[in-house]
């Protein structure tokens, strides 16, 4: 059984085989299942189209006889008010001849006797068709003995009635309430036959309604109760064939074309996509076995997708790193060298810089916990006092070397606010003014605009500053701070007396672990971190730093801050 299950084994599919299967799925039953949803939604939305067109058509044309016929009854009932008064029967034929003249529904008058013509032979106030003269005729009674019979202009109504529907293709039969033709439009006698034979025995009234068995050819009433008028509009086969067959036809067409001209741009296709993946097959054997200058020549056109020419060029590209993969290592085992030089300078640094303050702390507490020699009051104060100023050295040097990453991270929480620089400079000099042989002079008045900036990290760079210059200046000599206002910025400078650095150097200063004096000439403590910590807070208060130094020995620090 498992041997029958081996050799019955579902087969795989080329991709070609592949691609005709999804071609038949994604492409040819779609555009089926379209082309029948299109034809459906297009035939279902015309056949709304006319449905409601035709409700319009017949509302439309019953106004518009519902006008004319109430412009006539107005026309009668004056005419039949001035006969009453009018005694004379020749005195009545003289004014209609003259109302004749310059009546536009009526197109002659007559006045009939009851007695002789019978009351009964006439509707009285009902539009009747005369089928052997092909005339419409309305009868309203003057008095007990005579009626006045009006002939109405059909030109006239006709232009009334179907003057915005003379170019319409649909047909539209006025009946009177006898179902006799008064008027129409398009007229068509077997079509006439067939729709008065389809409307229904009981018809609603002031109401356009639709009736009829076929779906794409609606057909549609409307009942007038005053003048008693049936309009029907009928949709002709010819419109249904105009605005549902032959679009039916181009949609059927246009999806066929479709069709066939997707499968033969698919297969084209399929063929050259064929042709490029046997290539890139070919130079992934070679490349199995060992021929690493086995590169791939694609069959390149219109057809060729950009993936394929991706993928060779990579490959031809991986097969030329191959043999460079020697010299790459090298140079990732020097960039590992450097890495570990830094973390060797590192840990260098701060277990030299740790160390002082660490050996200050236990020596002076060592001095104060003994018992076998007693201290007078000055010497416990001068203890305390070292103890207290190489904790606070130790305590900034680590400060500093938390807020490195901070810094090459841009995480640094700020809390910019309005800083008063006269407070802050003052606060940073006494910070370290218990120094020995230096003096201190801040030239910034107290009137001195406040500037944008985090109080605690400005404080951070300018004792970063005063220390730096304190280090690396001459013995007896003055460190400066001065302030000014230029173009809405604070300027403010920072210097001391020094020996003349180059450019070169002053470059470098910013950088980790730099420092002026190397190991072998190394005469002032630092982890050399200082100034590429206050350059990264300056910038991340949107302020800018700049280093000079001169030939008559003086190194300037300048800052720029925003005015608050």
């Amino acid at each position: 059984m498992k041997n029958f299950l081996k050799e019955k084994k579902f087969k795989r599919l080329k991709i070609v085989e592949q691609i005709i299967i999804v071609l038949f799925l994604a492409v040819i039953v779609p555009l089926v299942i379209s082309a029948v949803i299109i034809n459906n939604i297009n035939q279902h939305a015309v056949r709304n189209e006319l449905r409601y067109s035709a409700l319009i058509i017949s509302e439309s044309i019953a106004s518009n006889i519902e006008t004319f016929f109430q412009t006539g009854k107005d026309e009668l009932d004056g005419i039949i008010l001035s006969l009453k008064y009018i005694k004379s029967d020749y005195a009545k034929e003289v004014y209609l001849k003259d109302i004749l003249l310059n009546s536009e529904v009526f197109e002659s008058f007559d006045i009939v006797d009851i007695k002789e013509g019978g009351a009964f032979n006439y509707g009285i106030g009902i539009i009747n068709y005369d089928e052997t003269s092909g005339t419409v005729e309305v009868i309203e009674k003057i008095n007990e003995n005579q009626l006045l019979k009006a002939k109405v202009n059909l030109e006239l109504f006709d232009d009334k009635v179907f003057n915005i529907y003379r170019k319409d293709d649909r047909q539209i039969y006025v009946l009177n309430s006898k179902k006799q033709l008064i008027s129409s439009h398009n007229y068509n006698k077997e079509d006439y036959n067939r729709v008065v034979y389809a409307l229904p025995k009981t018809l609603k009234t002031n109401v356009p309604v639709i009736f009829g068995k076929v779906k794409n050819q609606p057909l549609s009433y409307f009942k007038l109760a005053k003048p008693e008028i049936i309009v029907i509009v009928n949709t002709t086969s010819q419109i249904t064939k105009t605005t549902i067959n032959t679009p039916r036809f181009k949609i059927i067409s246009a999806l066929i074309f479709t069709a066939l001209f997707i499968f033969i741009v698919v297969l084209l296709y399929t063929y050259y996509l064929y042709i490029n993946i046997r290539q890139l097959f070919k130079g992934i054997m070679a490349l199995s076995k060992g021929n690493y200058k086995r590169k791939i020549r694609l069959l390149t056109n219109v057809f060729s997708p950009y993936e394929i020419i991706f993928l060779a060029i990579e490959f031809n590209k991986m097969v030329d790193e191959i043999n460079n993969s020697y010299r790459q290592l090298k140079q990732k085992n020097r960039e590992l060298k450097k890495l570990d030089e830094f973390r060797a300078n590192l840990v260098d640094t701060v277990s030299h810089e740790f160390r002082t303050p660490l050996t200050s702390i236990k020596g002076y507490t060592s001095r104060l916990l003994r018992q076998d020699i007693n201290l007078d009051e000055e010497m416990k104060q001068k203890s305390l006092k070292i103890i207290k100023n190489q904790t606070e050295r130790l305590s900034r040097m680590v400060e500093d070397l938390l807020v490195i990453p901070d810094i090459e991270g841009a995480k640094l929480n700020l809390n910019i606010e309005p800083v008063n620089l006269f407070d802050l400079v003052n606060d940073s000099i006494l910070s370290v003014k218990n120094k020995d042989l230096r003096e201190f002079c801040s030239s910034i008045e107290e009137s001195f605009p406040q500037i944008l900036a985090d109080r605690d990290r400005l404080e951070q760079i300018f004792i970063n500053l005063i220390e730096n210059a304190y280090k690396y200046s001459y013995e007896n000599s003055t460190v400066t701070v001065d302030a000014s206002v230029q173009n809405s910025k604070a300027v403010i400078t920072v210097s001391n007396s020094a020996d003349y650095i180059s450019p070169e150097i002053l470059n470098k200063l910013f950088g980790k672990f730099i420092r002026v004096d190397d190991k072998t000439t190394r005469t002032t403590r630092g982890t050399g971190l200082g100034l590429f910590i206050v350059k990264g807070l300056v910038l991340a208060m949107n302020g800018t730093i700049e280093l000079s130094s001169t030939t008559d020995n003086k190194f300037i620090v300048t800052l720029k801050f925003p005015i608050a």
